[in-house]
């Protein structure tokens, strides 16, 4: 039935899907005024938008304070569960993925607001987890953030099997964890035909891909370049079927900057991430991100930061319509299942663009 329904499950062999409209920003870290808001309107615009076109996703950051510099990068985003459920409700087709903190939520009241959005969504909710890696955020709540991968991905494993539990059981269970202790624990309803839904996990380090290739349907991981993407793709989902059986599908992330000719594409990207870049913003993003490892030689950083300031550092699709469309399916050639694309303004180059792609 969830095959039916989800549009993360249909024939196209190649998913996109739009990444982080609903922070303030986007992915672009640049004070031009274009830039995008992440106004309720502007992302249900979007979002209808997007339905329309035929993309199969959308993807929210789960963002608690922004990165300072002279926009706040971020700093202004609508929360993703009520977003994702708001956003379902107004839409026909597409699949739209709720990001939750496993630190920031009680698994009980997820399972209850997860399984609610599947029902108002007829099948098409998404859920992306992530177990946290953002220092000041967990400061905001009060919390210490541990520094050891495992511990976080031991959290966030259990958090998510009380949500399976509570998804499968019929009857009350209890709980005896290393981090839950629950008594005559229940979810009612369950998810749209006794089925979980699509599950992503971002990662790219050894306990984050364990994670995902254990629990999830899909991975994204950042990608340098489609060919070393390859290799990468292929290692990824050969431990998920060595270790744990299972088909994993690879996603990455891009940031798109297409114009009529690759000259103008290429001019708007240096006037926006590199002559209006937010560069404190850019600093602290990179810092919080570790990019200043002493394993990074200095002419890469330099390069990263450009990359940074127009997306987020994640791939850059830069060039006229068929150059973008000539890399998305080199991508695809490399193994990859899907990516998400972020725009400078979403609304205004979805509609011209995505037309043409």
């Amino acid at each position: 039935m969830r095959q039916r329904l989800n549009s993360m499950y249909n024939q196209n062999a190649f998913k996109l899907g739009l990444f982080s409209p609903n922070c303030a920003g986007g992915m672009a870290v640049t004070t031009v005024p274009e830039r995008w808001q992440a106004s309720w309107d502007n992302n249900l615009q979007l979002a209808q938008l997007a339905d329309e076109v035929g993309l199969e996703f959308l993807l929210p950051i789960a963002r608690w304070t922004g990165y300072g510099g002279e926009t706040d990068f971020q700093g202004e985003s609508l929360e993703t569960i009520t977003w994702a459920a708001g956003l379902l409700a107004r839409t026909q087709r597409i699949s739209v993925f709720a990001t939750a903190h496993t630190a920031f939520t009680h698994p009980l009241v997820a399972a209850k607001q997860f399984a609610t959005i599947d029902h108002i969504a007829g099948g098409r909710f998404g859920l992306n987890i992530v177990c946290g890696w953002n220092q000041p955020e967990y400061e905001m709540f009060g919390l210490a953030l541990p520094t050891e991968h495992d511990v976080r991905y031991r959290y966030g494993q259990e958090w998510w099997d009380v949500i399976r539990r509570a998804w499968q059981s019929d009857e009350t269970f209890d709980w005896h964890g290393e981090y839950f202790q629950l008594k005559q624990a229940r979810c009612t309803p369950q998810p749209v035909g006794q089925s979980r839904p699509p599950l992503m996990n971002a990662g790219s380090s050894r306990q984050g891909r364990e994670f995902a290739a254990r629990n999830c349907d899909f991975l994204f991981t950042v990608m340098i370049d489609p060919e070393r993407g390859r290799d990468d793709v292929r290692a990824i989902q050969a431990f998920a079927q060595a270790q744990h059986q299972r088909a994993l599908q690879v996603f990455t992330t891009t940031y798109v900057v297409c114009r009529p000719t690759r000259r103008e594409a290429e001019e708007y990207h240096h006037h926006y991430a590199v002559e209006c870049a937010d560069q404190a913003a850019v600093e602290r993003l990179m810092t919080l991100q570790g990019m200043y490892a002493q394993s990074f030689p200095q002419e890469m950083i330099d390069a990263m930061r450009v990359q940074f300031a127009g997306g987020h550092g994640v791939y850059p699709l830069i060039g006229d319509p068929d150059t973008v469309a000539d890399e998305i399916a080199r991508i695809h050639a490399a193994g990859f299942a899907g990516a998400t694309l972020a725009f400078v303004d979403y609304l205004r180059l979805v509609a011209r663009g995505l037309r043409v792609l």
